[in-house]
């Protein structure tokens, strides 16, 4: 490759979560196992909700599309990995660099404002349950999911678009195991300024906003439980959103943590390393506590397998 700035680059190194031989093994192993829980686990519960009619509600619909958006979350960064650990070979071209932050950028943007909206779901069930079969119509619910995929879409092609019209030097290491956008607008040569300021005010939006949105509704949540005299129907009230809460702590607990680690420290490894916890662990933890959590979905799994 010349020495120079050029718009378009033939390939990035993506140098991994270790460069210690000894350790590739051991990593292809433990991924691929993650992996694999992380689709099976979540395609089950897509599945169980699909052909129990029970599981035919606002609640579970948006469970399914949460499924969905895991899969796809993982899909996009995981496979890569455990490919480049068996054939040795750290590269990934511009064009498949670009394309795989645009579906990472794609998925955990959906997977934040499903989110958002399972949390007002559980809002209208516990403090309007009389108006929630009128407030949390199909057509509503279809509305919500189209708004999130918009959203989604717009915000990941802005960003892809932005970082195709930046040129880069012929130092393309990235420390990490997958092309995220923050690292890859550091490596270009040309100004990021531009870059930098959409990055951060649509992570504020986008990622602000509906956390916003689903601490406001878990305060008129908690709210209202407490109102509650009997014990048991304090338990049943919080027992509803008890496994949405669980996931909601982890993903935005991880992923805020990571984004705050990497601001004030100076080693890419260790955020690479942290970013596991959100892009594969929580993905694949979540079937287990919708699961474990739910007799619904106990319920319709074993009808699933019978």
């Amino acid at each position: 490759m010349e020495a120079g700035n050029q718009t378009h680059v033939p390939e990035f190194i993506l140098l991994g979560l270790s460069e210690e031989a000894e350790l590739q093994p051991l990593l292809f192993g433990l991924f691929l196992s993650m992996y694999l829980v992380t689709f099976t686990g979540n395609l089950l519960i897509i599945l169980a909700i699909a052909t129990d009619s029970h599981l035919h509600t606002p609640m579970y619909f948006f469970l399914s599309n949460l499924s969905f958006a895991d899969i796809c979350f993982t899909s996009t960064t995981v496979p890569k990995m455990l490919l480049n650990i068996q054939m040795q070979n750290k590269v990934i071209t511009y064009e498949d660099c670009i394309t795989q932050m645009y579906f990472f950028m794609l998925f955990g943007t959906l997977e934040n404002f499903l989110l958002t909206v399972m949390a007002y779901d559980r809002f209208v069930a516990i403090c309007h349950p009389l108006h929630y079969t009128v407030i949390m119509n199909p057509r509503f619910c279809g509305l919500l999911l189209l708004t999130s995929w918009v959203l989604s879409f717009l915000d990941s092609l802005l960003n892809g678009l932005m970082v195709l019209q930046l040129s880069f030097c012929t130092e393309l290491e990235i420390s990490h195991f997958f092309c995220e956008l923050d690292q890859v607008i550091q490596l270009a040569c040309s100004d990021t300024f531009l870059n930098d300021l959409v990055m951060y005010l649509e992570f504020g939006l986008f990622g602000g906003i509906p956390l916003t949105g689903i601490l406001f509704s878990y305060t008129k949540i908690v709210s209202s439980v407490l109102k509650i005299s009997s014990a048991g129907g304090k338990y049943k009230a919080f027992s509803t959103c008890g496994s949405h809460l669980s996931v909601v702590s982890m993903f935005y607990g991880t992923a805020l943590g990571v984004y705050v680690s990497s601001s004030t420290t100076q080693s890419s490894r260790a955020t690479a390393i942290a970013s596991v916890m959100y892009t594969v662990a929580t993905p694949m933890l979540n079937p287990f506590i919708y699961s474990l959590r739910n007799k619904d979905i106990k319920l319709a799994l074993r009808k699933f397998f019978s």
